[in-house]
């Protein structure tokens, strides 16, 4: 009879599980994520390159690629790259620039 309480908790945990995995979940964690990397990028009018790359949770983190216009007055609109790591336990965002991910125009 004692069981019965453990088995409670033992489902109770595996439908919480279940639910943070949900489509809604994720959506709405991708959804924290850009937010909290836009912020913490410099470039004007930022926006994703693609979909966040999702580490495994030993890694801790989110990988999210951006794009847009450097903001300063001397780069005269240029466009950027941002590389966003998203720190799933802190929720904090850290962003470097990562313009030499794009080809060089000697390159094309």
């Amino acid at each position: 009879m004692k069981a019965a309480p453990l088995i409670a908790l033992c489902l109770t945990t595996l439908a919480s599980q279940a639910h943070a995995s949900s489509p809604d979940a994720w959506a709405a964690y991708d959804k924290t994520v850009l937010a909290s990397c836009t912020k913490a990028s410099g470039l004007k009018d930022a926006k994703p390159v693609g979909k966040a790359a999702q580490f495994d949770d030993r890694v801790g983190y989110t990988a999210l690629l951006l794009q847009g216009q450097y903001p300063q007055k001397q780069m005269k609109g240029a466009q950027g790259t941002e590389l966003c790591l998203y720190n799933k336990k802190s929720k904090t965002a850290y962003v470097t620039e990562w313009d030499s991910i794009r080809p060089t125009a000697e390159a094309q």
